[in-house]
C-alpha cells in the first residue's frame, strides 16, 4: 500500500535533519528525495531565499516535482537542487528504488580520495556495515557536479544495482526502497567509512574477519536494521531539537 503523501513528505524532511545531525551533510549541501507512488514524480528537498541549512529542513522545503525537476508553480520561492539528475535519473532507471540520498560525509570523502579499500574488518559490531564491505562499494572516479542527465549516466552505470556509490572527491549516493532504509543505510556506510579511515590512521592493516565468523552472523531483518534504528534517530532528533530550543 502506498504511503500517505504528507507522511512521506515529512519523512524526507526528517531524513535531511537526521543526516545533518549525524554529520553526513553540512551547511546547505546535500539532499533527499522519495518516489511518489503511481507516476514519475518525487518529493525532493529544495532551497528557498530563506535557506537555513539541511539541519533545519522544514516540510515546506520538500516540494513535489517530476523526475526532470518540473512542477514548481510560478511564484513559489523554492528551487530544485542543482544535482537533481542524481535523483531523477536513478528513479527512471531503477523502479525498485523509493528513496535517493546524496550526502557529503567527510570520512567517506577521505577514504575515496586516498583510495582506501572498504573491507569486512569487523563483524557483530555492525553486521549491516560489514555486509556492505563484503558486497563491495562501487566507486565513481569523477568529482564534477551532476547537473545534467548525461553526467548522471556514467555514475548510475558504475553503481549498477548496488544501493551505494562513493563519488570520489564529492560524496555518496545511497538508495533504498523506503526513506527509512536509505537513511539507515547511509548512516551504516558512514560507520564503515569512519572505521576504515581510523584503522588506516593507526598505520596498521586490520585483517578481514574470518569466513567462519561471517557465516555465523545472522540477517537481523528490516525491522531490526531499519525500522527500530530509524525510530531511535527520530527520537534522538526530537531530544536534540528540544535541547537546542532551551
Amino acid at each position: 500500500m502506498a504511503e500517505p503523501m504528507e507522511e512521506l513528505r515529512g519523512k524526507v524532511a526528517i531524513s535531511c535533519r537526521i543526516l545533518a545531525m549525524e554529520g553526513l551533510v553540512d551547511e546547505i549541501l546535500g539532499h533527499v528525495s522519495a518516489r511518489i507512488a503511481g507516476g514519475d514524480e518525487m518529493w525532493i528537498r529544495c532551497r528557498s531565499p530563506e535557506e537555513e541549512g539541511i539541519r533545519y529542513t522544514t516540510v515546506d522545503a520538500i516540494r513535489r516535482v517530476d523526475f526532470d525537476g518540473k512542477g514548481l508553480h510560478n511564484g513559489e520561492p523554492y528551487r530544485v537542487p542543482n544535482e537533481l539528475p542524481i535523483h531523477g535519473e536513478i528513479y527512471k532507471k531503477r523502479p525498485d528504488v523509493g528513496c535517493v540520498i546524496h550526502a557529503h560525509p567527510k570520512e567517506a570523502l577521505i577514504c575515496g580520495i586516498t583510495e582506501l579499500e572498504f573491507r569486512p574488518i569487523f563483524g557483530a559490531f555492525n553486521i549491516t556495515a560489514m555486509r556492505m564491505a563484503l558486497d563491495g562499494i562501487p566507486v565513481f572516479p569523477r568529482s564534477y557536479l551532476v547537473t545534467r542527465p548525461e553526467l548522471a549516466a556514467p555514475m548510475i552505470e558504475i553503481m549498477g544495482k548496488k544501493p551505494i556509490c562513493l563519488m570520489t572527491g564529492h560524496g555518496i549516493t545511497v538508495t533504498g526502497k523506503t526513506v527509512e532504509e536509505a537513511t539507515v543505510r547511509a548512516l551504516n556506510f558512514n560507520t564503515l567509512a569512519k572505521a576504515t579511515l581510523q584503522v588506516a590512521q593507526t598505520g596498521r592493516k586490520a585483517p578481514d574477519i574470518s569466513r567462519e565468523d561471517i557465516e555465523k552472523l545472522p540477517d537481523l531483518g528490516s525491522t531490526f536494521n531499519d525500522t527500530w534504528v530509524w525510530r531511535y534517530y527520530v527520537r534522538k532528533l526530537k531530544e536534540e531539537d528540544l535541547r537546542l530550543s532551551h
